[in-house]
């Protein structure tokens, strides 16, 4: 079974992104902030991510540094960017910081599982 990461402040799109999720077969770990994300993300296998754009703690750049760069592992998750702002420069950095794509909030659930396909994640 495969497991994401929705990384949210919002406690309503957890819930969500989590349904949408778990219908599909996948496991869901949930964090509402970047250390919180981070410290999943260090002791758990994580194969996708679903990056809030204003994640608290850190900037969504500066947390996929991290990720990127930790040097613990090898193996990197997919991560989906998760934003409300069709920002082109924003998206730009999250794309040079690691993201591998990204999704506009609000999303319903055929936008939410559509962008799961069209990034190669199935359960």
């Amino acid at each position: 079974m495969k497991r994401c990461l929705v990384a949210d402040q919002s406690e309503i799109i957890r819930k969500v992104a989590r349904h949408y999720l778990e219908q599909s077969s996948f496991e869901v770990l949930e964090a509402d902030s970047a250390d919180d994300a981070l410290a999943l993300c260090r002791n758990n296998r994580i194969d996708a991510i679903f990056l809030d754009w204003r994640l608290p703690g850190t900037t969504p750049v500066e947390f996929l540094t991290a990720l990127r760069f930790s040097g613990e592992n090898t193996r990197k998750p997919l991560v989906i960017y998760a934003t409300s702002e069709n920002d082109p420069a924003d998206i730009s950095r999250a794309f040079s910081a690691g993201a591998d794509t990204y999704m506009m909030k609000p999303f319903d659930r055929i936008a939410f599982l559509d962008t799961l396909s069209n990034a190669g994640l199935t359960a």
